[in-house]
């Protein structure tokens, strides 16, 4: 049995005549019957049977058409997908820090989605709240790509830096350090601070801040998420360090500039190294790195 022989049995059941079948196929009338004797042969039964100068669809032939039918219909709708896929269309399963939502994701999806009018593109945005936990993600193939922190331990991830973030101070609106526009980091160490969890690539960069001015501050919570803590700072939990986000200016809270000690941080887009790419995939990788690059 071959697919040949699935789709001669097809075209003939609907024309119920081996002549017009075999000129509908562009085969000669003893090559389909062949075909369908040995698809007979093989499944064990009847598929055909005489009526007048026509032949019908004996009951298991009518059983094995639908079926037929069925499978042949998945099997073209697939290939049509994999036609459109390996013509740069479908969908990129997309993860990314929470932090990168509000703003960096979705302006590049909708710039990649510009730049390709003419093919079907989709996004399915998956979101997590540490490196950690799309760097296992991504490892178990659960996502194309994402964009992270740098995780140094990982080698069998290629990380491309994409974005940057600098550290800013926030505090309630009505806070004392509110009429500082700019502040060094010992002028927070009066002030219970929210930090984050450990679980956070981001603590151990904020420890080391304070670590270089040779203090620590007073902890009031630890906080996994980002955007968890400047929801806290806006109801005057305490203060924080956290990444600047362009969310920061719809809440109620300051957004202070650390002039010392400073630290910019990086995004990177992640792919893993042995994993190959659908086309798609790969296009968004390549405009990725052509337009958003950081030097």
């Amino acid at each position: 049995m071959n697919l040949y022989h699935l789709r001669y049995f097809v075209t003939l059941a609907k024309l119920e005549h081996y002549t017009k079948a075999a000129e509908e196929l562009c085969i000669t009338q003893p090559s389909l019957s062949h075909a369908i004797s040995l698809l007979e042969k093989e499944l064990g039964v009847t598929l055909f049977q005489k009526e007048g100068r026509n032949i019908v669809l004996t009951k298991c032939g009518k059983i094995f058409l639908e079926k037929v039918k069925e499978s042949l219909k998945i099997l073209d709708n697939s290939i049509l997908e994999l036609k459109s896929i390996s013509n740069g269309e479908g969908y990129i399963d997309l993860g990314f820090l929470r932090t990168l939502g509000t703003n960096f994701v979705p302006r590049l999806a909708k710039s990649y989605i510009e730049n390709n009018k003419d093919k079907k593109i989709n996004f399915n945005f998956h979101t997590e709240a540490t490196t950690a936990d799309l760097v296992k993600s991504l490892k178990e193939k659960k996502y194309d790509m994402i964009f992270c922190s740098k995780s140094e331990k990982e080698k069998n991830i290629e990380f491309i830096p994409v974005s940057a973030q600098k550290l800013v101070l926030i505090v309630p609106s009505n806070h004392p350090l509110a009429e500082y526009d700019s502040i060094t980091l010992e002028h927070t160490l009066e002030y219970p601070q929210i930090v984050f969890s450990e679980k956070s690539g981001l603590r151990y960069i904020v420890d080391s801040l304070f670590d270089s001015i040779g203090k620590k501050p007073t902890i009031a919570y630890e906080i996994e998420e980002d955007q968890v803590i400047a929801g806290l700072v806006s109801n005057n939990f305490g203060i924080a360090i956290v990444p600047y986000m362009p969310i920061l200016k719809f809440m109620d809270v300051k957004t202070i500039e650390i002039v010392s000690p400073t630290w910019e941080r990086n995004f990177y887009l992640g792919v893993l190294k042995d994993k190959a790419l659908t086309p798609i995939a790969e296009n968004f990788k390549s405009f990725v790195t052509e337009n958003y690059i950081l030097e």
